[in-house]
């Protein structure tokens, strides 16, 4: 028994050294990319001036973020596991749009990069420590950050007319609304299949999110 047991042990630590060297090479691979993507911007950067380029524009800053497109996905995970459900995506898309036209009105929110990472981060604590909020504070706090995510999201649309604006709104809200309901679905399926394991995906994932979160914050900081 006693033998079980430090077997059990032994084969727990070795799961979470190769889950935290993952982590670590996962990290400098992240460190060398993240500076050119970090820019956020479609089209070399300039802003778009009809509504297809503002649609594809919209499309591409959330999934070329990798800040902005981890907090999605940790959206949805948790999600997957609040009776808030969509409630939590929701608030979140509402609030983006609210930020970009902050954004675009030249309102100045402060430091929304070093509050971005920090969102993330937060998401990434929160998967991996399996902590548990009510629906109202998780809609809450969804809001917040989207507020802020909008904000960074405005940078790209500001100085274009009504149809690319009001396209590019609908275009990063789809393509995060799909990304939301897809992993909060793809979450709910796992989790009814491996019930009664001790799958841990979310807690990984949440890790690695949290080492996302962490590297941008860093950039921010510097920055």
């Amino acid at each position: 028994m006693i033998f079980d047991k430090r077997q059990q042990s032994t084969t727990k630590l070795h799961i979470w050294a190769n889950r935290i060297f993952t982590l670590l090479v996962s990290l400098g691979v992240l460190i060398q990319v993240a500076t050119p993507v970090m820019a956020h911007h479609m089209n070399g950067g300039v802003t778009p001036d009809n509504w297809l380029t503002g649609f594809l524009s919209g499309l591409a800053h959330p999934v070329i973020g990798l800040d902005h497109l981890m907090f999605v996905v940790a959206l949805g995970l948790i999600a997957a596991g609040s009776l808030a459900g969509l409630a939590i995506p929701a608030s979140f898309l509402v609030a983006t749009m609210v930020g970009t036209i902050v954004h675009v009105n030249n309102i100045n929110l402060p430091v929304p990069e070093v509050v971005i990472a920090l969102s993330v981060i937060m998401t990434g604590f929160f998967l991996f420590k399996k902590l548990q909020f009510s629906p109202l504070a998780l809609v809450s706090l969804a809001g917040i950050a989207g507020i802020f995510h909008g904000y960074a999201y405005g940078e790209s649309i500001v100085g274009a007319g009504m149809s690319p604006l009001i396209s590019y709104l609908i275009g990063f809200t789809f393509i995060q609304l799909a990304i939301a309901t897809g992993t909060m679905k793809l979450a709910e399926l796992i989790n009814e299949k491996l019930a009664h394991s001790n799958w841990s995906g979310k807690q990984v994932l949440g890790l690695f999110v949290f080492g996302i979160g962490a590297v941008y914050l860093a950039n921010a900081m510097i920055a």
